[in-house]
């Protein structure tokens, strides 16, 4: 499964349809940290998409620039914002390079996990230091594996139900890799699927990744509302530092 296939003109209208799109969390939480990190400087959204983030933050006054490798979720994004609103860049979050530097590069759920290799997701790291100002932020979203769900000899989890759709991941523990299953139906027997593969990856090893690419561990929170992280925590929200200069 190719990213560029995965998130196709089918996917990209349905991404963000309000209150019932693929992925429709509350904004505000969000909205309201990456302004208050982004401290009055720009800010670089990798794997922009749609735009479900940036348009808001940009509306925050936040001056914000996008990469995004798939075509048609920039299309979905135009329909909101023009190329001088929120310019983007057509490419790899891990390579690519946007114009100018910035006071905060943001990534959010889960989106790194679309690399599929650590050598990916360490470039990544480099990508968004090479953009920062000194004293800048890189932020992630990311949710913590969940394998202690998986027993012995399973290679599968149900990680939410309900009427009309079921999620399920199956895993490959060796690569790190989880394939996240996503079905909807409803009272016919057809049933409507979107798989996407990802390479889950443990906060410990993150927090490496970022040392790597002269990154400093500032905060880390289970949300966006900066709930405490703990052992229980199902995602976290880290914020990466580029010290200042001395």
């Amino acid at each position: 499964m190719q990213q560029q296939k995965i998130w196709d003109a089918d996917v990209a209208q349905r991404y963000d349809t309000p209150g019932s799109g693929m992925f429709a969390p509350v904004l505000g939480p969000t909205v309201d940290r990456l302004a208050q990190l982004a401290e009055g400087g720009a800010a670089l959204e990798f794997a922009i998409g749609t735009g479900r983030v940036a348009v808001p933050l940009a509306g925050r006054g936040v001056s914000v620039t996008g990469i995004e490798l798939s075509p048609p979720m920039v299309e979905q994004l135009r329909a909101k914002a023009d190329e001088a609103t929120i310019p983007v860049i057509i490419g790899d979050m891990a390579t690519t390079v946007a114009p100018g530097k910035y006071t905060l590069v943001c990534l959010v759920y889960n989106t790194i996990s679309n690399l599929l290799t650590q050598d990916e997701q360490v470039q990544c790291f480099r990508n968004a230091a090479r953009h920062l100002v000194p004293g800048g932020r890189f932020v992630i979203e990311l949710w913590v594996p969940e394998l202690r769900k998986l027993p012995p000899g399973q290679l599968a989890t149900v990680w939410h139900s309900e009427p009309g759709y079921i999620g399920l991941d199956t895993y490959d523990v060796l690569r790190q890799h989880v394939v996240s299953h996503h079905f909807r139906f409803d009272e016919t027997e057809q049933a409507r699927l979107f798989r996407s593969p990802h390479r889950y990856i443990w906060p410990a090893e993150l927090d490496l990744m970022a040392q790597l690419a002269g990154f400093e561990l500032e905060t880390r929170h289970a949300d966006w509302a900066s709930a405490a992280f703990t052992a229980e925590s199902r995602s976290h929200v880290s914020v990466y530092r580029i010290p200042t200069a001395v």
